[in-house]
């Protein structure tokens, strides 16, 4: 490759990180951003103030973020482990597929009544396990199991098989250290998805300490629309686990788009 073109993909490549990294810089700078700045509307204030930051203190961001973290943890954790039986049994001949793909286009707004029914009906409204046992299994991550076993040598689970092991131990010894970059990927997507909804935690939790983060800064953006200072400070703190999470998973992310691709 000439030098042309590696200069192109990298102008390209800078301008679409750029575009990306636009939103967190936007919070970046309202969260730093002094309060009498906004009241003023200086575009270019001077100096950096943590006044947004400490007016969060005792809000209860700290409380949200750490049901948010526990039942989305807990959510994919689930979805991991039944997403792989799920994806294993798919590709030793359980023909099911058509149901995965089937759930995979439902709209989750679709399932939101009849959901809610079955919780209520379980006297599970209001409680922690209404956010985590209807996402235990995700369609999408058992998609993405099941398109990333198709390139799994089934050599290796027959050779195991004559030596007398079975499917919990192929499948945790075997099939799930090899899928290690693909699970991860599957759990960060699945993670970034339980993390951001909105709508699911405010039909079935109405207590306010089972509010989850998203619902917090709805609050808080209905409560205080005009304070841009405070609001970008909680939606960096708010933003901040997945960007953590996608930072130290990045290299097995990568590789388990590049395996799938190739």
């Amino acid at each position: 490759m000439t030098a042309h073109p590696r200069l192109a993909h990298r102008i390209v490549a800078a301008a679409f990180a750029a575009f990306v990294a636009l939103p967190l810089v936007w919070l970046a700078y309202l969260g730093f951003l002094p309060p009498r700045a906004v009241m003023e509307a200086r575009l270019l204030p001077t100096g950096v103030s943590l006044a947004n930051f400490a007016e969060l203190r005792g809000s209860g961001l700290g409380r949200a973020l750490a049901l948010s973290l526990t039942v989305s943890g807990i959510s994919v954790a689930g979805q991991l482990a039944l997403g792989l039986a799920a994806a294993y049994a798919i590709r030793l001949g359980l023909r099911v597929r058509w149901l995965v793909l089937v759930t995979l286009v439902l709209p989750v707004e679709l399932l939101l009544i009849p959901m809610y029914g079955l919780l209520q009906q379980l006297s599970l409204l209001d409680t922690a396990l209404a956010l985590i046992l209807p996402f235990l299994a995700r369609p999408v991550v058992i998609f993405l199991l099941v398109q990333a076993l198709q390139r799994f040598p089934m050599e290796l689970l027959e050779a195991a098989a004559l030596d007398g092991a079975r499917h919990p131990t192929l499948l945790t010894r075997i099939v799930a250290p090899v899928m290690a970059p693909h699970l991860i990927a599957a759990g960060v997507l699945g993670f970034a998805a339980h993390w951001n909804m909105v709508l699911f935690p405010r039909v079935m939790v109405a207590d306010r300490e089972l509010w989850t983060i998203q619902l917090w800064l709805t609050e808080l953006l209905r409560g205080r629309p005009l304070d841009w200072g405070l609001l970008g400070a909680a939606a960096l703190l708010a933003t901040l686990p997945l960007v953590v999470l996608f930072v130290i998973l990045e290299r097995p992310i990568l590789r388990a788009f590049e395996r799938s691709f190739a």
